[in-house]
């Protein structure tokens, strides 16, 4: 089964993403803080990972470019969730390794469709 890391500090966010991801097969792993995400991500690289654009102790930026910098053999999607479209900060999140963003409140849907989209390349 695939894992799913869902890190962000607002817990009813976690729950919310807990409750789609788990519908699409995924195993789900939550992480509140920056640091919690990169202890999970060197004990065990998910699939995927959903990451907030603001969190306590370190910038979601930061927090990809350390993601990316972990050796493994898996390399996981990262979706970067955010809730203003600030083309500069989601493009700095591209430029540290994020693969799409999405915007926040999130649906299975969107979802969906952003991880329909990286898998068929486009």
């Amino acid at each position: 089964m695939k894992i799913c890391l869902v890190v962000d500090d607002a817990s009813v966010i976690r729950k919310i993403a807990r409750h789609i991801i788990e519908s699409m097969r995924y195993t789900v792993d939550e992480a509140e803080t920056a640091q919690q995400a990169l202890e999970a991500c060197r004990n065990e690289m998910p699939d995927l990972i959903l990451l907030d654009w603001q969190m306590p102790g370190s910038s979601a930026i930061e927090t990809i470019s350390a993601i990316r910098a972990i050796r493994s053999d898996r390399r996981p999607v990262i979706i970067y969730c955010t809730t203003e479209y600030d083309s500069v900060d989601i493009s700095r999140a591209f430029a540290a390794g994020a693969d799409t963003f999405l915007m926040k409140p999130f649906d299975r849907q969107s979802i969906d469709t952003k991880l329909s989209e990286i898998y068929a390349g486009v």
